[in-house]
């Protein structure tokens, strides 16, 4: 029997970090998550290195940034021969077990390279799809699409039966990825160690659940969101534009309300699913020789800025800011705790790496995080998040969603050749977050003074200074990271 820990990723899709009740959410529900503080740590400052899903998976399970190797949108996935953290984990020895979303491998190639065990979620008998895939009208039967309808583009369910949670797309998923997840824990009789990588897909939108989760959030707790960018003459034009088509200006406090606390459910679920996992390596006396890693690929507007779900190339916290909690094997060191330290989702894959004694066949950017989970509150100077493409790029936009597809604000902006998909790049370090973009005014904001980032003061000169410092370790970041040199010589 190895005495190399095992390893597991729960991975939530689209959870920011302030929605957990230890981050400070008085309305969150999250009591297995907050007792992972008894022996773990959870970051309140870890960033993703995209605001959208395909490309995070690519940057968490590489050790790569995304520009590194191009991966700047949701259509672009890996290509086999390019480097891949199960399939690095199952060439050394362990047992692979992918549960749940994918996101990263193209559907034309065979999941037998990275796991020895595979199963989606999709796929379960006398079951059938309740709610469509395509992200398509939820709001109103498809047979009389209104978009005029106040809210439509919200996303916005609310309660579902347990039926409907149970028999319904994604959210179905979910329910059937951990169920399959502990029956093959329970009934697996392998002598290796094994990397657990099981994705949920909660809570992204829509916003639905069901009860009891969805009733137990006191909704006089929800904190109202964030000011519309229509009103902050600051703020790129990506979310201006999103917000007049989404056009939630007139839908009314208490609807956000709603929806935030749908949103916070949503979570709960999320966590009581956690705790399912828990308990079942507890009972196969898993637990002590495991180490857990739950994070998200990114976070959620959720109203914040009058819009739902997410962007490519805009970094405020809600979407960028994501949980990030560590729960290391036994023989690692550990002081558990919430932790101010600037860490990145880049850096797991390196952790993982110090914590079983493997390497990966190619250079990767992550810093392990073994010294931090120990105690150190210095990790990092500074982290990153990038997205968006350039103009011309035609290939790189989201095409084929039209106006009754509850995506289509924020797709149909994306194909926008003007300013608002603008590549960007942000740094943060200590107190401040700035944001370079190519094609319109750049953005800082002082989280100390200004935590909802509505006031950006890239033109105050009084922070002149510190721009010139990040701009300089943003350069220092594109040189040191910006292209690699092939671990494979061709023959010549």
């Amino acid at each position: 029997m190895s005495n190399k820990p095992n390893i597991v990723y729960f991975v939530a899709d689209q959870m920011r970090n302030d929605a957990l009740h230890h981050m400070g959410c008085k309305a969150s529900i999250t009591p297995n998550l907050d007792a992972l503080l008894e022996e773990g740590v959870s970051f309140k400052n870890a960033y993703c290195q995209n605001p959208v899903c395909v490309p995070s998976r690519c940057s968490f399970l590489t050790g790569l940034y995304p520009h590194t190797t191009g991966h700047r949108t949701m259509h672009y996935l890996q290509d086999p021969d390019k480097p891949n953290f199960l399939r690095t984990m199952k060439n050394n020895g362990y047992e692979v077990i992918w549960v749940g979303r994918n996101d990263i491998i193209p559907s034309d190639c065979g999941k037998s390279d990275y796991c020895d065990v595979y199963f989606d979620g999709r796929v379960y008998e006398n079951r059938v799809e309740y709610i469509d895939q395509d992200g398509l009208s939820y709001h109103v039967d498809k047979e009389a699409v209104d978009t005029s309808v106040p809210g439509y583009y919200s996303q916005h369910i609310g309660i579902i039966t347990e039926e409907q949670a149970h028999t319904g797309g994604h959210m179905m998923n979910d329910w059937i990825a951990v169920e399959s997840a502990l029956k093959y824990l329970q009934e697996r009789d392998d002598p290796r160690p094994f990397f657990l990588y099981i994705t949920i897909s909660y809570p992204h939108p829509p916003y639905a659940c069901e009860n009891p989760w969805y009733s137990n959030i006191d909704r006089s707790l929800v904190t109202k969101p964030r000011p519309s960018a229509m009103t902050l003459p600051g703020k790129p034009s990506m979310v201006k534009e999103i917000a007049r088509k989404q056009n939630l200006s007139d839908w009314g406090k208490d609807n956000f309300i709603e929806m935030r606390a749908t949103y916070l459910a949503m979570v709960s679920r999320f966590d009581y699913q956690y705790g399912m996992l828990r308990d079942k390596l507890i009972e196969l006396n898993y637990y002590d020789n495991t180490s857990i890693f739950v994070f998200s690929d990114h976070g959620d507007y959720t109203g914040d800025y009058g819009i739902s779900e997410k962007v490519q190339n805009c970094f405020e916290d809600p979407i960028a800011n994501v949980p990030l909690l560590v729960k290391p094997a036994n023989q690692f060191a550990c002081e558990p705790r919430i932790s101010n330290a600037l860490v990145e989702l880049v850096d797991l894959t390196q952790t993982v790496c110090d914590m079983t004694g493997i390497q990966t066949e190619y250079i990767q950017f992550g810093k392990s995080l073994l010294d931090t989970l120990a105690g150190n509150e210095f990790h990092k100077e500074a982290v990153f998040c990038e997205g968006g493409r350039i103009h011309g790029e035609t290939w790189a936009m989201e095409s084929g969603h039209g106006p009754e597809s509850t995506y289509w604000p924020r797709l149909d902006t994306q194909s926008s050749e003007g300013p608002e998909h603008t590549k960007a790049t942000m740094i943060r370090m200590k107190n401040l977050k700035y944001v370079k973009r190519l094609y319109e005014q750049d953005e800082l904001y002082d989280l100390d003074n200004d935590p909802q980032e509505l006031n950006n003061i890239i033109e105050d000169p009084g922070y002149y200074n510190e721009v010139i410092k990040m701009k300089d370790l943003m350069l220092t970041f594109y040189q040191a990271t910006g292209d690699i040199v092939p671990n494979r010589r061709d023959k010549r």
